[in-house]
């Protein structure tokens, strides 16, 4: 890969140097740093200005108040404990069985009883298994511990020692999918089970039977009621989790401290979370190179689609570094506007100068570069954070492209009252678009709209007052300078027609064929009339040496070599550079002198050169034009207009047909001479030209019908009287 020469650096170099200087001129002209907006000042601190919330914010709570409230709610829940059914079911299922399986030893005698209580992990002494060796005695014990059962364990029985670590003066009692708010004092207790055992004992007067009866009371315990400790901390997990962080809600537009005024706790704590809110938003900050360079970099790369666009797409606007430093400096004050409307008046961003800028690119270019531009900067101020809650994108857009589809005709002051007008309906129309979308009253509407209005009639004025001096900058020439070189009452111009009268009279002519035929292919018409008008401006040094301006029978190159004859000729476009630049006539206009004779051979008086040397002459560019050939459409079509217009004086009987033929003849001619290869013409464009020429001449040279002599008209016949 070839690397780029210094040259070529330095070429693109001066001209991308605009895109991070706007950028830059971005950043210092908006309030975009935190620390410009919402200063951090301590609580006790005087402030030095009045302080504004540019848009809504939220006040959260600090981490502490969040902690402590949420643990204040986690509190509140309830401890959840779960009934077992199943527990109370085994227990009286394995009570029943062990007492079967005793029924069944009884008659075989204590020993067959020990080892029947064994299996259900019961140890019996030998007394104890006497004890139960009696029948009586037996179902006492048996009715007592059912009796037992179903008024504990039934309504449920916490596990020892469970309920000494809750806190909770509630509980949550599950059955099933029913749940219940039960008092921690009203849930019983295995040392409750053991009470109430005691008030069921069936036989306390007997040593034996009431130590057997407390070992089946323990020995047959199930804990029904359950802690869900895993439950109940994912229900507080939740209730910390559904704190509202918000405190409370700052408005845009309230004043958060005064002039002047200490700044108290609630404001530093407004301050600060303002502070907070334009970083989270992308808001630079002073003492943040991440603040300063994100913001930079973010806008360079927007505003550099813009000169990316130029690059491929109006490379001779490009090329011209007068061209692209106006584009520049209307960027940059549009910024800068920007920038003083959103310290001061953020709120209403339809008073940006947008179609100021809109206007002024349209008629110094075309409507589609200014709709770009101006899509492109709406975009880099709506970026900008004391922006982010006000709809400045949108009405930027739509001031800016309103204003550039409105200018297409920019030729007397009363072409501005229109744009006017459409860019006020522009601004009307958004405003209600945004008013029924955000519920804002009529009179906010009719206000905004107002605004926009204004912002036009402003935009139209300024745009009229400036472009002379941008015109005068970039040498772009528009419509209105074009219509005051046209004034006949220029001095170039009268001197051309009382001077070189067959001159102005083929000039005129001849711009009459090339507007119409520039405006059939959509080039500029009134570039191309102007431009003929000056095109032969220099024959006013020597008008008399130009057959048009000459009387017959007397041709001064009657008495001249041809050589000297051709160097007058040629001497007109030199003469006419001249005179143009004296008069400081457009580039767009001077391009015509030399252009529309490109680089042709002077034939006449090379012909005659070569019959009297009797061959070519030794230096051939004596008899041609210095050129250049034409480089734009406009004074290619001068080029042929040129010489059809002077073919045309020479031809009697002229008839469409044969005007036909002599365009055809000339355009032929021209194109096999590569004089039109610089042109941006295409085959279609040139028999569109064509045609265009074949109207005009026709009716030119139309023919006219024969008035009586008698009634002081002139006949075909008539020939003037000869003198007594």
């Amino acid at each position: 890969m070839k690397l780029p020469t210094q040259e070529k650096v330095r070429y693109h170099l001066v001209r991308w140097v605009w895109v991070p200087a706007l950028a830059l001129v971005a950043h210092v002209a908006f309030p975009s740093g935190s620390a410009d907006v919402a200063p951090l000042l301590e609580p006790g601190a005087r402030s030095d200005k009045e302080i504004v919330a540019p848009f809504n914010f939220v006040v959260n709570k600090s981490e502490d108040e969040l902690q402590r409230e949420a643990e204040e709610l986690a509190a509140s829940a309830k401890p959840i404990y779960e009934f077992r059914q199943r527990a109370y079911d085994s227990t009286v299922t394995t009570l029943a069985a062990f007492f079967s399986s005793v029924d069944a030893a009884g008659d075989q005698g204590p020993q067959a009883i020990i080892r029947a209580a064994r299996d259900y992990g019961v140890p019996l002494t030998p007394q104890e298994a006497a004890y139960l060796s009696k029948g009586g005695k037996r179902r006492a014990m048996q009715q007592a511990l059912v009796r037992l059962f179903d008024r504990t364990l039934a309504q449920g029985v916490t596990g020892p020692g469970v309920l000494q670590g809750e806190q909770s003066r509630e509980l949550i009692v599950r059955r099933g999918s029913t749940e219940s708010s039960v008092l921690r004092d009203q849930v019983l207790t295995f040392a409750q089970y053991l009470n109430r055992a005691k008030q069921l004992h069936p036989d306390a007067g007997s040593s034996v039977g009431d130590v057997l009866y407390l070992k089946l009371v323990r020995q047959f315990f199930r804990p029904t009621l359950i802690p869900k400790p895993l439950e109940t901390e994912r229900r507080r997990n939740e209730l910390r989790g559904s704190v509202d962080p918000s405190k409370y809600i700052v408005r845009a537009g309230d004043r958060i401290v005064a002039a002047n005024e200490v700044v108290t706790n609630e404001a530093h704590e407004r301050l600060v979370t303002l502070h907070q809110e334009l970083l989270r938003r992308g808001a630079a900050t002073t003492y943040s190179i991440r603040g300063v360079v994100g913001p930079l970099l973010r806008d360079s790369l927007i505003i550099a689609i813009f000169w990316v666009l130029m690059v491929f797409y109006r490379r001779e606007t490009y090329r011209d570094l007068r061209q692209v430093g106006l584009i520049g400096a209307l960027f940059a004050i549009l910024l800068t506007q920007a920038g003083l409307v959103a310290r001061s008046y953020p709120a209403h961003p339809e008073i940006l100068f947008m179609p100021f800028l809109a206007m002024m690119m349209t008629v110094l270019f075309n409507g589609r570069v200014s709709m770009i531009a101006a899509m492109i900067l709406a975009v880099v101020v709506g970026l900008q954070p004391v922006f982010h809650d006000v709809p400045a994108t949108f009405l930027c857009v739509v001031g800016g492209v309103t204003a550039a589809l409105s200018v297409k005709t920019l030729r007397s002051r009363s072409n501005f009252y229109a744009p006017v007008l459409i860019i006020a309906a522009g601004y009307l129309t958004g405003a209600l678009a945004l008013g029924l979308a955000s519920g804002w009253s009529i009179e906010e509407i009719g206000l905004r709209g107002f605004w926009g209005a204004l912002n036009g009639l402003v935009s139209a004025g300024l745009t009229f007052f400036l472009l002379p001096v941008a015109e005068s900058v970039t040498h772009i020439t528009t419509d209105l300078t074009l219509l005051e070189l046209s004034d006949p009452s220029r001095p170039l111009l009268r001197r051309l027609s009382v001077e070189a009268p067959g001159t102005y009279a083929h000039s005129v002519a001849m711009a009459n064929l090339v507007e119409a035929a520039c405006n059939r292919i959509g080039a500029n018409g009134l570039l191309g009339r102007v431009g003929c008008y000056y095109h032969d401006i220099g024959k006013v040094k020597n008008p008399q040496y130009f057959v048009e301006n000459q009387i017959p029978g007397n041709n001064p190159h009657d008495r001249l070599k041809p050589l000297q004859s051709a160097q007058i000729i040629k001497a007109h476009v030199t003469d006419g550079l001249a005179l143009a630049a004296e008069a400081d006539l457009p580039d767009a206009v001077a391009a015509f002198i030399p252009e529309h004779h490109g680089t042709t051979e002077i034939t006449y008086f090379l012909d005659k050169a070569k019959k009297i040397d009797g061959g070519q002459p030794k230096n051939i560019e004596d008899f041609t034009y210095p050129g250049p050939k034409p480089r734009s459409m406009e004074t290619a079509i001068s080029m042929i207009a040129d010489s059809v217009e002077a073919a045309l004086r020479v031809l009697e009987d002229l008839t469409p047909q044969k005007i036909e033929e002599a365009i055809n003849h000339i355009v032929r001619t021209k194109v096999n001479a590569g004089q039109l290869d610089q042109a941006p013409l295409t085959l279609q464009q040139m028999e569109q030209v064509k045609s265009a020429f074949l109207v005009v001449l026709s009716g030119m040279y139309h023919n006219r019908i024969d008035y009586p002599e008698s009634s002081g008209g002139i006949s075909a016949a008539w020939q003037p009287a000869t003198a007594r």
